[in-house]
């Protein structure tokens, strides 16, 4: 494996929407997070397993494109999906000094703010230190309007995420904004602006949030 693993990695995931979001060392290997860049919706929304409307698109087109990957540097895959039991994705994030907690209770990322979308994780055979980002970019946001952005506050670092009461926002008229264009809370965030999600992405996420549509299946 070449030395400039991250170099490499990054080349490699590039044509496919992807990016390394962080990565951290585990049990004498690496674990690198892969996550949807902003240009993520272009690449997968022509692929077999988004035109195909078969269940799970998303995870299908990860597993096809990471596992070969990982075995192409000798190493493996893990995924969000698989389990139980579920590998503590959360955990790594945070321990990679690259996400925190959000004012909303989410995570944010030094890159993506609050539109992470983290595919899987590779394990590869090498080691490396995490590069930790100096802090998280809530501090230096004064506004902080991601605080006060769901309608039915159901997103409050003041309690956990309310999800019975965003789904209902959701399934009534008062939410059709949120399902067509996605999370407001998310969209509003400074640090999101860059990775600002095409409507057809946000509108698919929305109804597999719902249990509606292929994803959900």
């Amino acid at each position: 494996m070449s030395t400039d693993v991250l170099a490499d990695l990054s080349q490699q995931l590039e044509p496919n929407g992807l990016f390394i979001m962080g990565h951290l060392p585990d049990e004498g290997e690496t674990l690198f997070l892969i996550g949807a860049d902003a240009n993520f919706w272009d690449h997968f929304a022509k692929s077999r397993e988004y035109l195909d409307n078969q269940p799970h698109p998303i995870d299908r087109w990860s597993k096809r494109l990471l596992n070969p990957l990982a075995a192409q540097h000798g190493g493996s895959a893990e995924f969000p999906s698989d389990g139980p039991p579920f590998a503590p994705f959360i955990s790594w994030a945070t321990q990679s000094g690259r996400f925190w907690q959000s004012p909303t209770g989410m995570l944010i990322h030094d890159q993506a703010g609050l539109m992470i979308s983290i595919r899987g994780a590779l394990r590869l055979p090498v080691s490396l230190e995490p590069q930790m980002a100096s802090r998280s970019p809530c501090e230096s946001c004064e506004a902080r309007p991601c605080a006060s952005a769901c309608p039915v506050s159901a997103l409050s670092a003041d309690h956990f995420y309310d999800v019975p009461t965003c789904k209902a926002h959701l399934d009534s008229t008062a939410g059709a904004d949120c399902m067509s264009g996605g999370c407001l809370v998310r969209q509003i965030c400074p640090v999101s602006q860059s990775f600002h999600r095409p409507c057809e992405q946000s509108a698919f996420h929305m109804l597999a949030f719902m249990g509606r549509g292929p994803q959900s299946k």
